[in-house]
């Protein structure tokens, strides 16, 4: 079985799953490589145009980590998780949603500038 994608993790996705029970980070983690070999809905999941969520549901909590697609690469396509939240309602925070595309202009605008 092959893998879809990369999954880079920026520095507050890493802080975000590092202060978290070894339990919960290993789940995450087996469900984000779950992720990048199936196209299941329940684990990686599409918020809006551009950004979307790993999710993670572990004794009746909810965890969630924000990510977007670069597929500028020739070779590989590369899941990009800004950040993570333990979800406590039904709707995705706006504030989370916002910062997740801000990371990922800045992201871009970065990469451009590379070149």
């Amino acid at each position: 079985m092959n893998e879809k994608f990369k999954v880079i993790f920026l520095e507050d996705a890493a802080t975000f799953i590092d202060n978290l029970d070894e339990s919960i980070r290993n789940k995450i983690i087996y469900n984000v490589t779950k992720a990048k070999y199936s196209n299941d809905k329940e684990l990686f999941k599409k918020l809006n145009a551009e950004i979307w969520e790993f999710r993670t549901l572990f004794k009746k909590t909810h965890y969630r980590l924000f990510a977007f697609w670069d597929k500028t690469g020739k070779t590989e396509t590369v899941v990009i998780s800004t950040h993570g939240l333990i979800k406590k309602t039904d709707k995705t925070p706006q504030s989370d949603l916002d910062k997740a595309e801000r990371l990922r202009k800045l992201y871009f605008e970065l990469k451009e500038n590379k070149k």
